[in-house]
């Protein structure tokens, strides 16, 4: 399938942190290398959770100097970058290209009043039948509006892989399946004019969309060339949301599995080849976004290991420090099923005061209430595999997918207690792995773009598969009480 040896440079960016990795393609096989891995999260700034995005782009400068290096170690020439993140978040740039304010995060709460605002005027079911995208107070659509004044001054916006994309090259574009996300595009993934008049909203803002695999052009950024970027390095767009990515470098035989892109957000879908648009599917809160090469991810949005890092975070701030791996393994001497949440709940998006809400959550659903934190360990990873069951059941049922498999990747495919307790919960077998499937999935898209690869998803799943191995964990019973489990957590949502 490859037709020559190539590096290039994956960077990848999550919501807690973020990554530069080299891979490269040598006697068909590929490999990957981080050079950089750095801390990301939000922080206030003038009353707004934000994006620190000048200091990622430093990192992500400083990362690529590193893999142009290393490339040159391997005997390869760094020939490209892409760029992936999470969705919906956004910079907004005046009219000499320069930030009007640091993006905004998604967590950040003012998008409440304006979700209202917007869905009292416009009848939620007909914005789905638009877009096929899940009413959530996070979209770009309710952020835009939520932005007012500040958007109506700003004269271009960029999501967060454009905006990085343009501060390496100085090429403004809109990618496709990040784009999807917005709420703002037509099911025939044209920008929706009419959602842009209707709020009045600029519709200057956003300009033509691309498909990933476009080269935009060559690093120019005097930051980049000054810390050892090579001029000639190639700026390549990708499927630029994270998750479109990840669900290319899932090692599927076949199209009869449902995925689970792991991280800070949990993200439980299957792939198709069109958007699944009926009332049953906007109902149950399931999203239509495009994946790369015109395919579509029917999934749904679970709280992920988000949860675990705000409890891990209270905890410290109070002397009692841990990490993940730590209260995994505590987590997983405890009974299971014995703390419960919905944790598919809005009620757990913000930040702040996590283990109150989470024992709100079991004082509904009627669990015991955790306190210490293996407790609080415990009853994440049961309530995540009960939400990925739910959602991969409810999927399944309303796309006629016929799901034989799951596969978890991303940083979640490393928690070997929840890969075997979504085994369980689902009673299908899990494979685990790639870890890093959103940094795979990216870089092959550039090596297709440069001609190494053939553009054709079921041979670079089959080149991923063969390059990078998997766990297999398969149901260890305990049907009926699982059964229980979801019929508790599904009554406390009435």
């Amino acid at each position: 399938m490859a037709a020559r040896s190539a590096a290039v440079a994956a960077v990848d960016l999550g919501a807690s942190s973020g990554r530069v990795l080299l891979v490269t393609v040598m006697e068909g096989r590929l490999a990957l290398e981080q050079v950089a891995r750095f801390a990301n999260g939000g922080r206030e700034v003038d009353g707004v959770f934000s994006w620190d995005i000048p200091h990622l782009v430093e990192e992500i400068e400083r990362g690529l100097a590193a893999a142009t290096k290393l490339a040159t170690t391997r005997g390869l020439t760094l020939e490209s970058v892409g760029v992936d993140s999470w969705a919906v978040d956004y910079g907004l740039l005046d009219s000499t290209g320069e930030l009007l304010r640091l993006p905004a995060h998604h967590r950040d709460p003012r998008t409440n009043a304006s979700f209202d605002a917007v869905t009292s005027q416009f009848d939620p079911w007909s914005l789905y039948q638009r877009s096929g995208i899940a009413l959530l107070h996070f979209n770009t659509l309710f952020q835009l509006v939520a932005d007012g004044t500040l958007a109506a001054s700003a004269q271009h916006l960029l999501l967060i892989p454009d905006l990085v994309n343009y501060l390496l090259c100085g090429v403004r574009a809109w990618e496709i399946t990040n784009a999807s996300t917005t709420q703002l595009l037509t099911l025939e993934r044209e920008w929706d004019d009419e959602m842009f008049a209707r709020f009045s909203l600029p519709r200057h803002l956003v300009g033509a969309l691309v498909n990933p695999g476009v080269t935009l052009g060559r690093v120019t950024a005097a930051s980049a060339l000054a810390a050892g970027v090579d001029p000639n390095t190639k700026v390549i767009t990708v499927a630029s949301h994270d998750t479109a990515s990840a669900v290319l470098a899932v090692p599927a035989a076949n199209r009869h599995f449902a995925y689970v892109s792991s991280g800070t957000w949990s993200l439980v879908g299957v792939e198709l080849d069109h958007p699944l648009i009926t009332h049953e599917a906007f109902e149950a809160g399931y999203t239509n976004e495009l994946g790369a090469f015109g395919r579509t991810r029917l999934l749904r949005n679970v709280m992920g290991f988000w949860l675990l890092q705000e409890v891990i975070r209270e905890f410290a701030l109070e002397g009692v420090v841990h990490d993940a791996a730590t209260l995994t393994e505590q987590a997983q001497a405890l009974a299971p099923r014995r703390f419960l949440v919905d944790a598919e709940s809005d009620e757990l998006l913000g930040p702040g005061d996590m283990r109150g809400r989470l024992a709100a959550q079991c004082v509904r659903v009627g669990t015991d209430v955790p306190v210490t934190p293996a407790e609080f360990a415990r009853c994440i990873l049961d309530s995540l595999a009960l939400a990925y069951r739910r959602a991969i059941r409810g999927i399944a049922a309303l796309s006629g997918v016929s799901v034989e498999v799951i596969h978890i990747v991303g940083g979640g495919a490393q928690n070997e207690v929840l890969c075997q307790l979504t085994a369980d919960a689902c009673s299908l077998a899990v494979h685990a792995g790639p870890v890093e499937a959103a940094a795979i999935g990216n870089a092959v898209v550039q090596l297709s773009a440069l001609g190494v690869l053939e553009e054709d998803v079921e041979a670079m799943r089959h080149l991923v598969g063969s390059s990078f191995p998997t766990r297999r964990f398969v149901p260890q019973g305990g049907e009926r009480e699982w059964d229980e489990a979801a019929n508790l957590v599904s009554s406390s949502r009435r």
